[in-house]
């Protein structure tokens, strides 16, 4: 079979991952997954995937060659056989929602786990290119021709990394891409996000290594993470709505009048590959401009969900008091804007979360595109 392009996905058994094989699948790519766990919800449709731990320099090495269609990655071929992908989508790191982001308790395993794989995969794709495309003498023994393409990478940065002082006012956020600086993130989380962020540029500058980054804003929808503590707003919130009663109480952290913007999962995946596929590198925010307060999320999943929800204020992590994406860079750059509302992504969203409440032990969980069609009837 010919494949249009060959791309490795690392975080294949993430959320966001796990979306993105299935495009660049569907898309008639080469697919090469990679992650410390197959995708929890379905299962992958990558060519091949691959377990590891991508903090590993030289597993990530491994995770880099291309070996061929065959899904070769642990064979031992002749190294003049190995080549690079086309493309890399870096979604590896070790995130959450704000009940492990914002509670302090996380934040060393978060910087080094992040910064370390971040680190590995562009300075063993640095290595790897002057191997393919270098005057490197130790690296061409193998007498391989030089290649005419460069790997082009994607790095999944974070809305999170924008300034504390910049986010006050639930009302009025500011989040341009040229608001990041002076910088002053609000957690570790994000100050590691802003940190690779610069990492990738530094190495796309130095080593010419071709890269994309984006700042994602509150990316949710079917098969993310929906329970455990890790979860973001919309799947904890739909859980909640999910397994209370008609006219039940749940809890809200803090006020509700904190403000942000949700982005559904397939909108993000557009967005996405418009960047990989332009000239411009970013970064950029991928997000909606819808934006809302936290009370509000509560009653668009209670309408979805026919309920009538009451509210329970009660202290927790809360993060910046406002945050939306501002789309302004992207429109003007790649022609992209989000057209789905929030309700509709939060009706598709609640229907999957509120069947992992109900289904029984030996029920298979339904397919994405199950769902995709009880949705939409």
């Amino acid at each position: 079979m010919q494949y249009k392009k060959k791309a490795l996905v690392l975080g294949a058994g993430g959320f966001i991952g796990s979306h993105m094989v299935r495009r660049l699948v569907s898309e008639g790519y080469w697919v090469r997954g990679v992650d410390l766990k197959y995708p929890e919800f379905s299962e992958t449709q990558a060519h091949e995937f691959v377990q590891g731990d991508l903090r590993d320099p030289y597993f990530t090495r491994k995770c880099l060659e291309y070996k061929g269609t065959g899904g070769k990655f642990y064979e031992e071929i002749p190294y003049k056989y190995v080549h690079t992908f086309d493309e890399v989508y870096q979604f590896a790191a070790d995130m959450g929602g704000a009940g492990f982001v914002f509670t302090g308790e996380n934040d060393a395993e978060i910087m080094q786990n992040s910064v370390t794989i971040n680190l590995n995969v562009l300075e063993e794709q640095r290595k790897l290119n002057e191997t393919f495309h270098g005057e490197t003498k130790s690296w061409t023994e193998c007498n391989r021709p030089r290649l005419d393409w460069q790997t082009k990478i994607f790095y999944s940065g974070s809305a999170c990394m924008y300034p504390e002082h910049n986010q006050l006012d639930p009302d009025n956020p500011d989040c341009r891409e040229d608001s990041a600086y002076p910088a002053n993130p609000d957690s570790e989380y994000g100050w590691e996000k802003l940190f690779s962020e610069r990492l990738y540029l530094a190495y796309s500058r130095n080593h010419g290594i071709p890269v994309r980054i984006a700042r994602y804003h509150n990316i949710f929808g079917p098969e993310g993470t929906w329970q455990g503590g890790r979860e973001k707003a919309p799947a904890a919130i739909c859980r909640k709505v999910a397994y209370a009663g008609n006219t039940d109480t749940i809890e809200v952290w803090g006020d509700g009048e904190q403000t942000r913007s949700f982005l559904y999962i397939d909108e993000c995946i557009e967005a996405t590959r418009r960047l990989m596929d332009s000239d411009f590198i970013g970064p950029v925010n991928i997000g909606s401009e819808e934006m809302v307060t936290i009370n509000q999320l509560v009653d668009t999943a209670a309408k979805v969900a026919g309920k009538k929800i009451q509210k329970n204020h009660i202290d927790g992590p809360l993060g910046v008091r406002g945050r939306n994406s501002n789309n302004d860079l992207i429109r003007e750059k790649l022609g992209w804007d989000y057209e789905q509302s929030l309700e509709e992504g939060i009706r598709k969203t609640y229907e999957w979360i509120k069947y992992q409440t109900v289904k029984e032990p030996f029920m298979d969980v339904p397919s994405l595109a199950e769902y995709e069609l009880t949705a939409a009837g």
